[in-house]
């Protein structure tokens, strides 16, 4: 049996109906930002979504809008996970909450439930879904990471933690779903228009006596080449085409929506270590391994 198929040839991809029709997608966080555009863009494709979210009001309108069902749950306590059903085709692990601090000031328990979340929550997801998946032979996962799963930045050490983390938690499942044909990828966005963030535009102004506009374009935007927030819908369309018909040798990835942000670092690095190796070329020691000092660490250069 073949369970990885190869996406369909053209004009035969199934375009009289939407294609994810007869699939089930669970979502968590649905009830707002990301995870509601996830849900309506998931729905829009066929899907019958599972909108899960604490917040009971706002899941069950969102579930009413779209044609699917709300679960209220609160996925801070492990057990939630067993009251979700577990035939669900698609996953989006979406949920999650901030905290900023200091490292040395961070509140324990404020760090513990963020993994209980972030990292937690979407393992229990995944165990309990996945048998599903396998036993059918096809199953999508989506994992909403963060650049800061790819990069960290000052006085975020639990939320960086939980996305490093869930990233490597998406490339163990990639491993272990490839020959069931299950893919599993990330969708690591930087700032983006959600409630999330707009409390941290307001907690910012009024920590640093500055005005929401200026939080935007001074810190949020500092490090992106594209100066804006990123919409929610920009993120879903990118969760759609992981679920679609030609991804499917797509899997154990991480697709940066950071309007080039992660790749502003990258060329840093690369001039850095070119200045470092040229500078050793110069005086002669082209032979040994200088170290150029990038983003406050040693990298060493050469074989």
């Amino acid at each position: 049996m073949d369970n990885n198929p190869r996406p369909p040839a053209d004009g035969a991809d199934g375009a009289d109906a939407p294609f994810l029709t007869g699939r089930t997608a669970l979502v968590t966080g649905a009830a707002s930002g990301i995870g509601r555009a996830c849900a309506v863009a998931l729905a829009g494709a066929g899907a019958h979504v599972l909108v899960v979210d604490r917040a009971a009001e706002a899941a069950r309108a969102t579930a009413e809008e779209i044609g699917g069902t709300a679960f209220v749950v609160d996925l801070s306590e492990p057990d939630a996970v067993d009251t979700l059903p577990d035939d669900a085709d698609v996953v989006v692990n979406n949920a999650g909450l901030q905290h900023v601090a200091p490292l040395h000031e961070f509140p324990p328990d404020r760090f513990a439930l963020i993994q209980r979340v972030m990292v937690e929550a979407p393992f229990r997801i995944l165990r309990r879904t996945l048998p599903h998946m396998y036993a059918q032979g096809w199953g999508r996962i989506v994992n909403i990471s963060s650049v800061h799963g790819l990069r960290a930045s000052p006085y975020k050490a639990a939320y960086v933690t939980a996305k490093h983390a869930l990233e490597g938690l998406s490339k163990v499942a990639a491993i272990e779903g490839a020959p069931h044909g299950v893919t599993s990828n990330c969708v690591s966005p930087a700032f983006v228009r959600t409630p999330l963030a707009e409390d941290q535009i307001a907690d910012q102004a009024r920590a640093h006596g500055m005005a929401a506009d200026d939080v935007v374009r001074r810190v949020m935007l500092e490090r992106p080449a594209i100066k804006r927030l990123i919409e929610p819908a920009e993120v879903a369309g990118t969760v759609l085409w992981l679920c679609g018909p030609h991804t499917g040798y797509l899997t154990g990835a991480s697709i940066p929506l950071d309007g080039g942000w992660t790749a502003e670092q990258v060329v840093a690095q690369h001039d850095a270590l070119a200045a470092a190796v040229g500078r050793g070329q110069q005086t002669g020691t082209q032979h040994a391994r200088p170290v150029a000092r990038v983003h406050g660490e040693h990298v060493e250069v050469g074989p």
